[in-house]
């Protein structure tokens, strides 16, 4: 886009009903300045913030996405500006009321042809790095066993050049906890998950203490002693830290024997988040992933999209889609799971937002959800999981997740994904060590300034330099060339790997 053409109001709106705009500008428009012939701001409006496009009276309904958002708090003259605390947020949708399977849609036509260079797994999966992972079973092994990690790095991984790195799989669970609380079920699961994830080449090595409530055998029934060190077996220190380097050398004998082999885009398994959106999210990045999302589905992949709070007020557009009465409920299952966990808390939905996100223009969770579905495409819904469950089929998939972008990515590892897409606005230096994270730019500032941090920039369909689909096919090849190990994502360059974080909603005693 010339900078001239910068110069002039530009603004979207994404559905002919819609009585907002937003403001594309990157300096925003100033008061006094004629957008058209018939609207004119009457107050500084920035960038990503909407418009007003009529007079609005107390209670009128403030519709974008075609879909009401909110309604006015205020009256609100045509031309101002509409932010958060001018907006009353609706109800959400009655769940036991939303029809389900009710619009299902048509098989998308068949993509073919096309392939990546992966992993196979003993197990049938593919993988897209070559990782050894070390379980823990419980939180007091932790020091010990990273103490034992910088060894291995410093020592024993460069006699083996095939192997991509180690993860080291700790978290805050174990033991001081309700271990069979039925929601405890959650936590473990993703424990048991991580550990068996494809990108670790079928290997297990598990760190335990031996007095944890969350002892290997409840993880992994059939666990060879083999392949656990038990610390309180040990004769101290230093031979705690030779046994896990022993058996990790071990695995990386072995896991330096994988070599990638050509594979069908069908064996991937590729998840789609968001974080520090903003109101382009919806208009740029969250589309073009969407259009990217629907050409797996073509090509036979899995595609997983998660975050329940940043579906809730949208899940009556996604009901319908879903492929028959027992996925339409068990989704609709998830959203009431969900609701009764955050009243448990006394927290309102709305808690989702945050102040970053409304600086980017989004008035409330209902705007911000409905942004975010717009990464699930166009193909029918085949399966809901639970938060941390197993992905088993192919097609679209709605992982019940938090939103909480640590959260959701952990537990979207344990479902299985080899790759995950993010979508940013705000700018986040969110990384996954165990799968490579694509960033997706929701505007064309981030990129400017992140040039070393963002991998595709979505920028450019608000300022008409591209479309959806172009951006679309975009990412769609440059996952190609990612999952082939040909290039690496931003995160992986640097080494920027954030810590796992299981989602527990059991009792801590």
């Amino acid at each position: 886009m010339k900078e001239d053409n910068l110069k002039q109001p530009l603004l979207i709106r994404v559905a002919p009903e819609d009585n907002v705009e937003i403001v594309i500008n990157p300096e925003g428009i100033p008061a006094g300045t004629q957008i058209s012939e018939t609207l004119t701001a009457i107050e500084y409006i920035p960038q990503a913030h909407k418009v007003s496009l009529k007079d609005f009276e107390v209670g009128e309904e403030i519709i974008r996405y075609g879909q009401v958002i909110g309604y006015a708090k205020v009256d609100i003259p045509k031309g101002s500006w509409i932010d958060e605390h001018k907006v009353n947020l609706p109800i959400p949708p009655a769940l036991e009321d939303l029809p389900v399977a009710t619009e299902v849609p048509e098989p998308l036509p068949p993509l073919e042809g096309y392939t990546f260079l992966g992993y196979r797994n003993p197990d049938g999966t593919v993988g897209t790095k070559n990782m050894l992972g070390i379980t823990t079973t419980v939180q007091c092994v932790e020091g010990v066993l990273n103490l034992a990690v910088e060894r291995i790095k410093k020592e024993l991984l460069p006699k083996y050049p095939n192997v991509d790195g180690l993860i080291p799989i700790n978290h805050n669970y174990g033991c001081g906890v309700a271990i069979n609380s039925p929601d405890a079920e959650v936590p473990i699961r993703t424990i048991k998950n991580l550990a068996l994830h494809p990108n670790f080449g079928g290997e297990l090595l598990v760190v335990s203490m031996g007095c944890e409530k969350l002892y290997p055998g409840k993880l992994f029934p059939d666990v060879n002693s083999e392949n656990v060190v038990v610390l309180q077996d040990e004769d101290g220190f230093g031979m705690m830290v030779e046994e896990i380097m022993k058996k990790a050398e071990e695995s990386l004998y072995r896991l330096n024997q994988r070599v990638r082999v050509e594979c069908p885009i069908s064996e991937l398994v590729v998840g789609l988040q968001c974080g520090g959106s903003d109101a382009f999210s919806g208009v740029t990045a969250n589309p073009a992933i969407g259009y990217a999302a629907d050409l797996l589905v073509r090509a036979g992949a899995t595609v997983m999209f998660s975050e329940v709070s940043e579906v809730r007020d949208g899940v009556h557009l996604l009901t319908p889609r879903t492929i028959n009465e027992e996925v339409g409920q068990k989704l609709k299952d998830e959203m009431a799971w969900y609701d009764n966990y955050l009243d448990l808390g006394s927290v309102d939905r709305d808690a989702n937002p945050t102040p970053g996100n409304k600086q980017g223009g989004l008035a409330n969770i209902v705007e911000k959800s409905l942004g975010s579905i717009a990464k699930s495409g166009t193909a029918p819904i085949v399966d809901v999981l639970r938060a941390g469950e197993r992905t088993k089929k192919k097609g679209l998939v709605f992982a019940a997740t938090p939103a909480s972008d640590f959260v959701c990515g952990t537990c979207q590892l344990a479902s299985g994904i080899t790759m995950q897409i993010f979508a940013t606005g705000r700018g986040t230096t969110y990384g996954l060590a165990m799968a490579p994270v694509i960033k997706v730019s929701s505007r064309s500032v981030l990129p400017d300034k992140w040039k070393d941090l963002i991998d595709l920039n979505a920028g450019k369909i608000a300022t008409g330099e591209a479309t959806i689909e172009e951006v679309g096919q975009e990412l769609f090849e440059l996952m190609i060339e990612i999952a082939s190990g040909r290039r690496k994502v931003w995160a992986d360059h640097w080494g920027i790997e954030n810590a796992l974080c299981l989602f527990n909603p059991a009792p801590v005693t």
